[in-house]
């Protein structure tokens, strides 16, 4: 590749992560509907048409920034989790980690938020389970073949979970108290619980 193809590719990545950069911080600080293109393009420094460029709009852009953020979450969960070495303390804090990363509000309003609304319920719930959701199934897994769980259908069970605790992180988003936070773990760490093998 000659020096001139490398600044243009180089000069195109950072027009791109200009671009999910502001538009994340401006999905974030005022919701998706209440953000305009003329607005990204300008917090970015480009024109509208380097946006078309790398997006096919609002929602293409939006889409990345979900993605972006989910796969952090995950990364987060799956960091935490990897700290410890017994199978249910992973678990356990992966799930805590979760519910954590989630009560950030500029979190909450992309990923829980605005996320089904803008990209429908099928495409979240798709970038759901390639995140965060595919670690918890992969965390129960383990613990059935270990023996810590009962043996039973994992992917209904990690979609229980997973559901559960989007559920939680919403009513969280609402309520906001870190002793909010904690009863809520407090609730979560006993339904995890009942599933051990005694």
């Amino acid at each position: 590749m000659s020096y001139a193809s490398e600044q243009r590719a180089r000069q195109r990545e950072q027009t791109r992560h200009a671009l999910t950069r502001e538009g994340r911080r401006l999905f974030a600080a005022q919701g998706y509907t209440a953000v305009g293109l003329a607005e990204i393009v300008r917090a970015a420094g480009v024109t509208k048409g380097a946006l078309y460029h790398h997006f096919e709009g609002k929602a293409d852009l939006f889409r990345a920034v979900l993605e972006e953020v989910q796969q952090e979450v995950a990364d987060r969960v799956a960091a935490a989790a990897d700290a410890e070495s017994d199978p249910w303390t992973q678990l356990t804090t992966g799930c805590r980690t979760f519910l954590t990363a989630t009560t950030e509000p500029a979190v909450q309003r992309i990923m829980l938020v605005d996320g089904p609304a803008v990209l429908g319920w099928e495409t979240w719930r798709a970038f759901d389970e390639a995140g965060a959701a595919r670690h918890l199934a992969e965390a129960l897994t383990a613990l059935a073949d270990a023996g810590v769980i009962a043996p039973q259908p994992i992917a209904p069970l990690a979609h229980l979970l997973s559901g559960a605790m989007n559920e939680a992180a919403l009513w969280l988003a609402a309520s906001g108290t870190a002793e909010d936070l904690n009863d809520t773990w407090t609730a979560l760490s006993r339904l995890l619980d009942s599933l051990r093998v005694r």
